[in-house]
């Protein structure tokens, strides 16, 4: 007997495409009909896998694909459609290939190679609602993509769907391209008027409120204020590197291409004379359908560079390409076939390249062998503290890709690859750099374990910087994280201040060396050297630093996402709000804390009672300057004062900012003030 097929129940993204017009072209002229739709087929299928979209089946004109999230099907059919819109604009109105798309997300069942249920017929309903070149999408979907797709929303109403028992809210993605949208550039015009406020909000924050911001916060908010506009003509000598699109089978893969792209553009940014474009702000553009022209102004850079990476067993093909921003001229473009373990000389060969044309394009250095050997040692410079074992630099690479996504379940997988990277070359300082990193992460803002965790995490650090720093001790990444240590745990003023000059001779352009830097003047009490430090680091990173100052827009489920607005609602004394915000947050120690602040402000002491009372049970040792925070801020100065001691003992990374904090102002007046700031060497006096 013939065996059932096999059935699975899943959540999924379902995506449904039409031709617009197919029947009645095919009755006119099917022979036209039919080189069109295999047109318009072969176009979709180059596209969907772009976004990890599986091709279930194809019905007549249509197509039905599947999605492992929302945000991919949507990114996808803004792709399709901005293809179709570049393709229709130069041919006859017979010969346009126009599509609507509808996009659901929900319950699906997968029997015999294809889809089935509620989800897959709410899709095919809502595409018949999209219009020739547009996108219709659900509530849900609207929910999921909202806030991570630069795109506008118009909302249909509620819609009753054919076989569909309930009525629907309905979206329409509008398209930049779309006749009678506003432009992109007119539409970032009308935004500015906001953030005057949210910048000189945050600036404030920064001032007086930094404290909590920067606590167990390895990612400073020094980059958020003072968001200033890339110049009307950019540097021509400016370039970002964009984050390269993983085209292998495995999706897995993803860690090689944005490591590729990310090792390229740390390259760059240590060439004398370049400006490139920090990697947060070039890979906000990940996944997003802007054109050169915007990447450019946004980015205020001359020229991109992209490219894809295929990685199949043991060979891996890179395609790269280097456009003008202005014209999205091409103006070079190379693929490169090779073994995984010659991918470190592709990536040098590439760097030397991109380097040859720009100068070139600058005029600056004449073509022979003399500027090529130039430029071949100082991207060897550049290089230093790498690795020639291609499984450990790997390691190293997901090692990165993980780190970047600033959680405490990732920081343990970056943790984990950059050990393995370095148990396989021990002399791969660049990933004994990353061990350093993501240990100092673990003391920053990690409870559980408590003085014992944070104790050996801080050891670890330490040790790891000491090998990155015998191996190459004029590495960037390393001192970096010494800066780290020496600031938040050691309290040596002195020593960071020297840690990050050294570091930012060699590397002038990092936002986080420059960032950092802003911390520890502002720490000292040097406002107006801080604010400058903070400026170039914002000219370093203007898209990060501008999505920041619209309220720490970082990753919600890194520690103080969403705690950090809180901080922010209670300072302004929208107290439910901030409540609101900080019930939401993925640290118990940072919820907690704005909690016990706001239920104490609505007198509602009981609740600031129990909040308090479990942040001292759960994270007595590793956020006992929350605790003072807390007390301080309730009036009680002795409990206060008590906590800020036993802080100081525990080396919590949230000291340093007390000349700043604005919750220890009620201790100012007390001679015990003064008194603290001395046993950590920040009295004016010992300042000077």
């Amino acid at each position: 007997m013939p065996t059932e097929p096999t059935e699975e129940r899943k959540l999924a993204a379902i995506m449904f495409t039409d031709m617009v017009g197919y029947s009645a072209l095919a009755q006119r002229d099917d022979k036209v009909a039919l080189e069109l739709l295999e047109e318009h087929r072969r176009l979709l299928r180059e596209i969907f896998p772009r976004f990890h979209g599986t091709e279930i089946k194809t019905i007549g004109d249509a197509f039905l694909v599947e999605f492992g999230s929302a945000l991919e099907a949507a990114q996808c059919a803004i792709e399709i459609q901005r293809t179709l819109a570049k393709r229709n604009h130069d041919v006859t109105s017979e010969r346009r290939i126009e599509l609507k798309i509808g996009i659901h997300i929900g319950d699906v069942v997968l029997r015999g190679g294809d889809v089935y249920g509620d989800g897959v017929n709410i899709a095919s309903r809502i595409e018949q609602l999209a219009g020739a070149g547009g996108i219709c999408v659900s509530m849900d979907v609207e929910r999921q993509i909202r806030n991570a797709l630069e795109a506008r929303f118009e909302k249909f109403g509620s819609a009753d769907l054919k076989n569909i028992k309930l009525p629907m809210d309905l979206f329409r993605i509008v398209l930049p391209w779309e006749k009678g949208v506003e432009s992109r550039a007119k539409l970032t015009s009308k935004k500015l008027p906001l953030l005057v406020p949210a910048a000189v909000l945050v600036i404030l924050a920064l001032l007086a409120g930094w404290w909590w911001m920067q606590h167990k916060n390895q990612q400073s908010v020094a980059a958020h204020p003072l968001p200033a506009p890339p110049a009307t003509t950019p540097d021509q000598k400016s370039v970002a590197v964009l984050p390269f699109v993983n085209m292998s089978d495995d999706k897995g893969s993803e860690y090689f291409s944005d490591g590729v792209s990310e090792e390229l553009l740390t390259v760059l940014q240590k060439i004398p004379g370049m400006h490139v474009a920090a990697r947060t702000s070039a890979f906000s553009f990940k996944g997003k359908n802007a054109t050169a022209q915007e990447i450019g102004q946004k980015l205020g850079v001359a020229y991109l560079v992209d490219g894809s990476v295929r990685k199949s067993g043991e060979a891996v093909r890179i395609a790269a390409r280097l456009t003008r921003a202005d014209t999205g001229e091409e103006v070079w473009s190379e693929n490169f076939t090779r073994n995984l373990k010659d991918v470190f000389a592709v990536q040098t060969e590439l760097a030397q390249t991109i380097v040859e044309q720009l100068r070139g394009r600058f005029g600056e250095t004449d073509a022979g062998s003399t500027a090529k050997e130039k430029i071949q040692a100082e991207v060897l410079a550049a290089e230093k503290g790498g690795t020639k074992n291609a499984e450990a630099h790997q390691n190293y690479l997901q090692g990165r890709f993980y780190e970047n996504r600033n959680s405490e379940k990732d920081t343990g997988k970056a943790l984990a690859a950059f050990q393995g990277a370095v148990a396989l070359d021990p002399k791969f300082a660049l990933a004994w750099a990353g061990v350093a990193r993501a240990n100092i992460w673990y003391c920053n803002f990690a409870t559980e374990g408590g003085l014992k965790s944070f104790d050996a995490h801080l050891a670890a650090a330490r040790d790891a910087i000491a090998r990155a720093l015998a191996i190459e001790p004029d590495l960037p990444d390393a001192l970096f994280a010494r800066s780290m240590i020496q600031t938040n745990f050691d309290f040596d003023w002195k020593g960071a201040d020297e840690t990050l000059r050294k570091a930012l001779t060699l590397a002038p352009q990092d936002p986080a060396l420059l960032a950092q830097a802003g911390n520890l003047a502002l720490t000292r009490g040097e406002l107006a050297p801080a604010l400058d430090f903070y400026r170039r680091a914002v000219a370093a990173d203007p898209v990060s630093s501008q999505a920041r100052s619209y309220l720490a827009n970082l990753n919600p489920v890194a520690p103080w996402y969403h705690a950090g607005l809180g901080s922010v609602y209670l300072q302004e004394g929208k107290l439910e709000e901030a409540a609101s915000a900080a019930q939401a947050d993925t640290a118990d120690w940072a919820r907690l804390t704005i909690l016990a602040c706001v239920r104490w402000s609505q007198k509602r002491i009981p609740e600031s009672d129990a909040a308090l009372a479990q942040l001292i049970k759960d994270a007595a040792e590793t956020a006992a300057d929350q605790i003072a925070d807390v007390y301080a801020y309730r009036g009680d100065k002795d409990k206060a004062f008590e906590w800020l001691e036993r802080a100081r003992r525990q080396r919590d990374a949230g000291l340093p900012t007390l000349r700043v904090d604005p919750y220890l102002q009620n201790l100012h007046d007390d001679p015990r003030w003064n008194a603290f700031l001395r046993t950590m060497g920040l009295t004016d006096d010992q300042l000077k």
